[in-house]
């Protein structure tokens, strides 16, 4: 009987060492599992800055004017004419490369599309383009509907984004990123794609513009009167005085 009860002993004892280290085995796995990050293949880390996550690029897009002409006019309306002499100005401050205009084929307007460009030819050339830097091509138009005679040219734009894009789960989840309160993906991304559309020179981001020479004619007044001992701040016209609506309240 003696020899039982340490058999029983002996199997008790070895039941326990094996549960504590089941437990201890358990325990390590959920701390490895709290402390591993569960993030999506190929999404790098998440940047703190929104502006190292969503960096402004400069590519080389296309500016489009798509004029639209009647069927049975054949030339352009006044402010045509001033819209295609402006894109020529254009041209000559932003483009990167020659202009090019497609006129449409197989739509209800084609014959009258085909007669406005001698007169979109000439604005341009009367806003200082060169003959050899602009080309002239068709395309096929989808159905008779009205078609666009569409003049274009290279430039450099800015761009960022593309925006939309939820590479992790910013719900309650094991994700470090989660219990750190770092910053999702897509935040800044829509105020970095907004910045880029709506900046002019895309150069402007990349380096500031050179000063511009002083104004010599009001630099010369002010120190004159400085020596002669005169009040250098500029006087309110009597026509400025005159335009006020009203004194009251003085």
């Amino acid at each position: 009987m003696q020899f039982d009860r340490t058999t029983i002993a002996g199997c008790r004892t070895a039941a326990t060492s094996g549960l504590r280290a089941a437990l201890a085995l358990a325990g390590a796995l959920f701390v490895c599992g709290c402390t591993t990050d569960q993030q999506v293949a190929g999404v790098p880390d998440v940047p703190p800055d929104y502006r190292m996550r969503h960096p402004i690029t400069m590519k080389e897009s296309d500016r489009t004017l798509e004029v639209f002409i009647g069927t049975n006019r054949g030339e352009l309306n006044a402010t045509q004419r001033a819209q295609i002499l402006a894109f020529a100005l254009k041209w000559r401050r932003e483009a990167t490369g020659g202009l090019v205009i497609a006129r449409p084929v197989g739509s209800s307007n084609e014959r009258a599309a085909a007669d406005s460009m001698r007169e979109i030819m000439s604005i341009l050339a009367a806003g200082g383009m060169p003959p050899n830097s602009i080309g002239v091509r068709t395309y096929q138009a989808g159905g008779p509907a009205l078609a666009t005679v569409r003049v274009s040219y290279p430039r450099i734009a800015a761009q960022a984004g593309p925006c939309g894009i939820w590479p992790e789960d910013i719900g309650p989840s094991f994700n470090r990123d989660y219990f750190e309160n770092q910053p999702m993906w897509n935040n800044g991304c829509a105020s970095q794609r907004n910045l880029a559309a709506m900046v002019d020179n895309p150069a402007d981001l990349v380096e500031p513009r050179a000063e511009t020479p002083a104004n010599t004619m009001r630099r010369t007044t002010v120190m004159e009167k400085y020596r002669q001992g005169v009040d250098t701040a500029t006087q309110q016209s009597a026509t400025s005085t005159a335009a006020k609506i009203s004194d009251v309240g003085k």
